[in-house]
């Protein structure tokens, strides 16, 4: 039977170029639609997530994409003003945007920025056409947990009110981990809707490279060194004081050094405290871009995944899929139960892991000094993981599959309220 070919729009603040996860998964998702015939329409920022004085060009045809990149301030994030007037004025110009998009079969939106779903949800329902809510993370879940909002406020009560409105308005709720599926059922929404598919690993760019490895370490001066690396988005959510701790007590320790990649509100954070206690042992990159994600990845001696207490749920380490793409040890801090404890279990002796909570330094750093002391070889059976199950390859065709099947179902969805 020949499948019939779709108007799809997809809505979040990243996509390609911007290295941001989220960015990363929905380019995925809008290239695999494109393959099965699909016409693709993304809407997102023209300015690049964690560097906002980087542009990107408003308008672009890519790769069968037509891509709507939107004007919106960039005043960055070293205080939640800025960020709530970056989110704003992207709300704003995607409203004025969706007022000359035509109808499409169906609307995908992402939770970058927090209420751009509540957007989609009335875009959707105007233009009579099914909204998919695909959920990154949980708000205002999330600004409750890092302490942003006060629980009981007017302001809390008026986002939960239009998370809701999101959340019940959506034909398909898509969401990351079981832990995320049983706090929105406990919102009220039904669970017969909701599909929990996690994020995948990055097949195709992430695989274990021994020469990138080498190249990454010499050119940073790593090499030689037992790297402990935290790569990925520097936030609350995933809280680094103990993490810092722990390097501060090995700073003595000369063959052992902490690589932290990537972005973030907490990055900056990151290098002034290396920076005030005169950390040596401690390098700073930037993120990496698609093409160099392997080497550096690669170039780990031991990864660390980082979750705060409050966030199990709420947020998703999508980072522990490419960890364990490339088959090397992990350090795990946060709490338990969570998706990420889940998954150690899981690996069960086949890859080396260990497990610590906030504020256990000590425990942080004799798990260190126990990996670098053991004797590790990266071979086939280290990556023969739950990695396989959190491929591409097995993911992204579920998730394509719910969109299709989602457009051409009948517009039918909870009552908003």
């Amino acid at each position: 039977m020949q499948r019939l070919s779709m108007r799809i729009l997809l809505i979040n603040q990243t996509f390609y170029p911007d290295v941001a996860s989220t960015g990363q998964y929905l380019t995925d998702l809008a290239l695999r639609l494109v393959e099965r015939g699909h016409e693709v329409t993304v809407i997102t920022s023209s300015r690049a997530y964690d560097n906002p004085g980087k542009l990107f060009a408003r308008r672009e045809f890519w790769r069968g994409v037509q891509i709507h990149r939107l004007c919106n301030t960039g005043f960055g994030k070293r205080a939640k003003w800025r960020r709530a007037a970056d989110f704003a004025s992207f709300i704003a110009s995607c409203c004025w945007c969706l007022c000359w998009e035509r109808r499409p079969d169906v609307v995908v939106v992402l939770t970058s920025p927090p209420l751009v779903a509540v957007i989609g949800a009335c875009f959707a329902r105007l233009r009579s056409c099914p909204f998919c809510y695909w959920i990154m993370d949980l708000n205002p879940d999330e600004a409750l947990a890092a302490g942003w909002l006060n629980s009981g406020s007017p302001a809390t009560r008026w986002l939960e009110r239009l998370s809701r409105f999101s959340l019940r308005s959506a034909l398909k709720v898509v969401v990351l981990d079981r832990f995320m599926r049983d706090r929105i059922v406990n919102k009220g929404i039904d669970p017969v809707k909701i599909a929990v598919i996690p994020p995948w690993s990055h097949d195709s760019e992430v695989e274990f490279d021994p020469q990138g490895r080498d190249r990454f370490r010499e050119t940073n001066g790593l090499a030689g060194k037992f790297v402990v690396m935290y790569s990925g988005n520097h936030s609350p959510c995933h809280p680094l004081t103990t993490i810092l701790a722990a390097a501060k007590e090995l700073a003595a320790n000369k063959d052992i050094a902490f690589c932290f990649v990537g972005g973030g509100s907490e990055f900056v954070r990151v290098k002034e405290f290396a920076a005030e206690q005169r950390l040596s042992n401690v390098t700073c990159l930037p993120y990496q871009p698609m093409e160099q994600l392997a080497a550096s990845l690669s170039a780990a001696d031991l990864h660390l995944v980082v979750m705060g207490d409050p966030f199990v749920g709420v947020i998703h380490p999508s980072k522990i899929y490419n960890i364990l793409r490339v088959g090397s040890p992990l350090m795990y801090v946060g709490p338990q139960p969570s998706h990420v404890s889940e998954i150690i279990a899981e690996c069960n002796g086949r890859l080396p892991c260990a497990s610590a909570r906030h504020g256990e330094v000590d425990q942080v750093v004799r798990h260190i000094l126990e990996f670098k002391t053991a004797a590790f070889e990266h071979d086939e059976a280290h990556r023969q993981t739950p990695a396989n199950r959190f491929s591409k390859e097995t993911l992204l065709p579920q998730l394509v599959e719910l969109l299709e099947s989602a457009a051409g179902s009948p517009l039918k969805v909870q009552e908003a309220t």
